[in-house]
């Protein structure tokens, strides 16, 4: 993402050990589930929780391969879909990006995941929204539906782009 302000922020990369725990317990969750871990998965997922911030589909596929070689988009669009899928990759649909998942570090949980997206400075803050809190899923019951995903998106400005100004 671009900052389009001019003072400092606070990273949110994570460090090796913590990038290779959250591979290690999802490629457990996959395989609990009778799923597989493939390498393009894996190198998705690992991309994402390097970055710490949203990263756009085709930032990811020019960050994907070894020695500058980017990869094919159906790859890295595939990977994708399936992660997002397991709920440890969101979409943020208005900044046409995707991040991974802070809020189950641990375990792969369905959730509804809501972003407070910063208009000054482009930082993202996943926060814990409970389906049950929205009354969502019980307004979607009532018409036959059943939620798989929720994302919530708000715009505004962050503490230190809001204290800068």
């Amino acid at each position: 993402m671009t900052k389009a302000c001019q003072h400092d922020h606070d990273g949110h990369a994570r460090g090796e050990t913590e990038v290779a725990r959250i591979l290690a317990s999802f490629e457990a969750s996959c395989v609990a589930q009778g799923e597989r871990m493939t390498a393009p998965r894996r190198r998705v997922l690992e991309l994402l929780l390097t970055a710490g911030e949203p990263v756009k589909a085709y930032d990811l596929i020019a960050r994907y391969g070894v020695n500058g070689e980017a990869a094919k988009p159906p790859t890295v669009y595939r990977a994708l879909e399936f992660l997002e899928r397991w709920g440890v990759v969101h979409r943020i649909a208005s900044i046409s990006a995707y991040v991974a998942c802070s809020v189950h570090k641990d375990e792969v949980q369905a959730h509804a995941a809501a972003f407070l997206i910063c208009d000054c400075c482009g930082s993202t803050a996943e926060v814990s929204v409970p389906l049950s809190d929205l009354g969502l899923a019980g307004a979607a019951s009532r018409v036959g539906y059943n939620i798989e995903r929720t994302t919530i998106e708000g715009h505004g400005k962050c503490a230190q782009c809001r204290d800068a100004a």
